[in-house]
C-alpha cells in the first residue's frame, strides 16, 4: 500500500508504483524526472488498458483512490472509463467548434485547399459564389447547426435574372450554378466534420437526400454545348480571317491552329515556346485541362502557327505573346469573342452564330469526319483525360509524335483554298451556238 511517506520517497525514484487492491483493478503511481501521477489499470475485452487519473501535485493519495474508485463503479455498470472519458472530451470541443460559423468554415477551408484548384477562375469562384449566395442565408449560423431546411433557403431562395423579371427559384433559375453552390457547401461541411466541428450526414448531399426534394439539373435545362462552325466551312472562314489585320484575328488564328482554350492563349507568354523544337509549353494551372499532373501540356506548332508568332508585334517589357490594349498586359479574354461576333458565321445550332471555345467542336468533327486518326489521340490534342481508368494507368505518354501529324494536317486543311462557284462551272460544248 502507498502512504504519504512512501511516497515521498517514490518520487525521487522513476517508475510505477501499485498502491494494491484488486490487480486486475488497480491505481498505481508513477514518478518520472520532473512529476509524478495516477494511473488506474484495468482490463477490457481481454485487454489491458491504461487511465489517467491526474497529477500527483493536483491530487492527493485519498483523491486518486476516490477518483479510481468512481471509474471501478463505471466499469461494473459495464461502462468503459476512458472511453467515457474520450467521448466528453470530443463533446466538449465540438461544444467549443459551435462558434464557428459556415462562412468561416468556407474560408478555412478555401485556404486549405486552394492550391487544388489549376484555373484561377475556379478558384477564384469557390468563395465568390457562396459569398453571393449562401452567406446571405447561412454564412452566420455555426456549421454545426446548418440542416437541411437551412440548405434548401438557400438553393429555393428568390432569384431574377433582372429587377423587372420575375422571380423564380435559385434551382430552377441557373440549375448549374445552383449545382455548383450545392457542391461547394458540400465539400465545406464534409471538411467541417472532419475537423469535429460538426457530427452527422451531410445536409447538402444529393443522392438519396435531396435528390427526393429537387429535380435533377438535366431535367431542369439540357446542356447547351458551345454552337461550333461547321468544318466544311473553316477553310473559307481562315481565309476571312487571316485577311483581318489585328492583334485578336491573329490569336484566333492561333486557337484554332492549336485546338487550344481562350485563357491558354490569352495568357500565353513568350517563355512557353521553343521556335527551334516547334513546342508550345502551356503551364497545367492556364490549360483548363482535364489531364491530371503538374508537367506542362506540350502542344505541336504547326508552320502556319509558327509564323503568326514570329509576325506579331512585340512590346518592350510585356511577356505576352498577343499584347492587350493596356501596357504590359496580354489580349482581353473578350477580344477573340467579339472580333467572331463581327464576323457574323452561323454555327451547326439553329439561330446561333459560331462561339470560339466551339471551334474546337470543329476540330473534333474534322478529326472523325476526315481523318483516320484513333480518336485518343484527338482527345490528347483537346487535353481530355482517358476515359478508361484502366487504359489511362497503363498510357503514360502524351503522344505527342501523333500530335504533331494531326496538327499539321489540320493546319494543311485549314489553309485549303476556297473554290469559288465561279471557279468551278462546267458549260456543256452543246449549250454554245
Amino acid at each position: 500500500m502507498l502512504t504519504a511517506k512512501r511516497i515521498a520517497k517514490l518520487r525521487k525514484i522513476p517508475g510505477r508504483y501499485l498502491d494494491g487492491g484488486d490487480l486486475g483493478k488497480s491505481l498505481y503511481l508513477q514518478t518520472y524526472p520532473g512529476g509524478a501521477s495516477w494511473l488506474l489499470r484495468y482490463e477490457r475485452n481481454g485487454k489491458e488498458r491504461m487511465m489517467g487519473l491526474g497529477s500527483l501535485a493536483d491530487f492527493t493519495l485519498k483523491e486518486a483512490r476516490e477518483r479510481a474508485r468512481a471509474a471501478r463503479q463505471l466499469l461494473a455498470d459495464g461502462i468503459d472509463p476512458l472511453d467515457m472519458k474520450k467521448a466528453d472530451k470530443a463533446a466538449k470541443a465540438l461544444a467549443g467548434a459551435k462558434m464557428v460559423t459556415f462562412e468561416e468554415a468556407a474560408k478555412q477551408f478555401f485556404n486549405g485547399h486552394e492550391k487544388k484548384w489549376r484555373n484561377a477562375k475556379h478558384r477564384a469562384q469557390f468563395l465568390s459564389s457562396l459569398a453571393t449566395y449562401a452567406f446571405p442565408k447561412i454564412g452566420k449560423l455555426v456549421v454545426s447547426d446548418v440542416d437541411t431546411p437551412a440548405l434548401l433557403r438557400v438553393l429555393e431562395q428568390e432569384y431574377r435574372s433582372r429587377p423587372d423579371s420575375p422571380a423564380q427559384r435559385l434551382w430552377d433559375a441557373i440549375p448549374e450554378t445552383a449545382g455548383r453552390v450545392r457542391g461547394r457547401i458540400e465539400q465545406v461541411l464534409d471538411w467541417a466534420t472532419t475537423r469535429g466541428y460538426r457530427k452527422g450526414d451531410n445536409p447538402a448531399r444529393w443522392a438519396g437526400h435531396l435528390s427526393n426534394v429537387l429535380p435533377a439539373r438535366e431535367s431542369i435545362r439540357k446542356v447547351r454545348h458551345h454552337p461550333a462552325l461547321d468544318y466544311k466551312s473553316i477553310p473559307a472562314f481562315m481565309a476571312e480571317l487571316r485577311a483581318k489585320n489585328s492583334v485578336s484575328a491573329r490569336a484566333l488564328e492561333f486557337l484554332i491552329l492549336c485546338a487550344a482554350r481562350t485563357g491558354a492563349v490569352t495568357g500565353a507568354r513568350w517563355d512557353e515556346i521553343d521556335f527551334a523544337a516547334k513546342i508550345w509549353s502551356v503551364p497545367p494551372e492556364r490549360a483548363e485541362s482535364k489531364i491530371s499532373g503538374d508537367a506542362p501540356r506540350r502542344v505541336p506548332l504547326s508552320d502556319r502557327a509558327i509564323e503568326i508568332l514570329k509576325g506579331l508585334p512585340v512590346e518592350e517589357g510585356n511577356p505576352y505573346l498577343f499584347i492587350g490594349g493596356k501596357a504590359g498586359a496580354g489580349l482581353s479574354g473578350a477580344a477573340m469573342a467579339e472580333l467572331l461576333k463581327d464576323m457574323a458565321w452561323p454555327s451547326t445550332t439553329p439561330g446561333r452564330l459560331a462561339t470560339v471555345h466551339g471551334f474546337r467542336s470543329s476540330f473534333k468533327d474534322w478529326v472523325a469526319e476526315e481523318t483516320n486518326t484513333p480518336n485518343f489521340v484527338s482527345e490528347a490534342a483537346l487535353w481530355h483525360a482517358v476515359a478508361d481508368k484502366v487504359e489511362a494507368a497503363y498510357r503514360r505518354g502524351d503522344l505527342f509524335a501523333k500530335r504533331r501529324k494531326l496538327m499539321a494536317s489540320w493546319a494543311g486543311y485549314c489553309a485549303q483554298p476556297v473554290i469559288k462557284k465561279s471557279d468551278n462551272v462546267v458549260v456543256p460544248m452543246r449549250g454554245r451556238q
